[in-house]
């Protein structure tokens, strides 16, 4: 089967999705899950176009946490492998009433997550440069509950069930914003 190349998924994606700092989101989320995709070994264009597709509805929606994600795959049904529809809909598993189980799910929910803390944590740094950001400053972070209050750091922690630790986690996910910044404005 044929599914959408990654420059017409991004076609895809802006005919859905409007508001710049969504957009960003979605470029931040696609570059972390192709890091993520060659930490583990698995399909980085699979793997990409889950973080770059997986917040197609939240205009739609509203961001209404009982239907974000499963309005997706009305979207994206045929369009994209059956593995990463699956992850796009347990992204958000308010909607779904399940627990996420594959390493794809819990990829994205970790992968997804992080990049608003590491957006958050770029904007306190007086360059506001994701290139100035360390590990070490993410991590603190973690365990600030009032920074960054709406990132759920329980998505981010998903990243240890596949098998990368937290540390390492961050490291690769602000590697993979650097290599997009100037697209993420950071």
């Amino acid at each position: 089967m044929n599914y959408l190349t990654r420059n017409e998924a991004v076609t895809l994606l802006k005919e859905h999705v409007k508001a710049e700092n969504m957009l960003k989101h979605s470029f931040a989320s696609e570059a972390v899950l192709r890091a993520i995709a060659r930490q583990l070994g698995e399909n980085e264009d699979e793997y990409g176009i889950a973080g770059l597709l997986h917040d197609i509805d939240v205009e739609i929606t509203n961001a209404d946490p009982l239907t974000h994600g499963p309005y997706a795959e009305k979207i994206l049904k045929g369009k994209i492998s059956a593995p990463a529809l699956d992850a796009i809909v347990m992204h958000n598993e308010m909607a779904t009433g399940k627990e996420r189980s594959t390493r794809f799910q819990h990829a994205l929910a970790a992968g997804e997550t992080i990049t608003g803390l590491l957006t958050a944590t770029t904007l306190v740094y007086p360059d506001k440069k994701i290139a100035s950001v360390k590990t070490s400053s993410v991590t603190k972070r973690m365990n600030q509950r009032a920074f960054a209050a709406s990132v759920k750091r329980e998505n981010i922690l998903e990243c240890e069930i596949i098998g990368i630790p937290l540390e390492e986690f961050v490291e690769l996910s602000v590697s993979a914003m650097k290599e997009i910044s100037d697209c993420l404005g950071l």
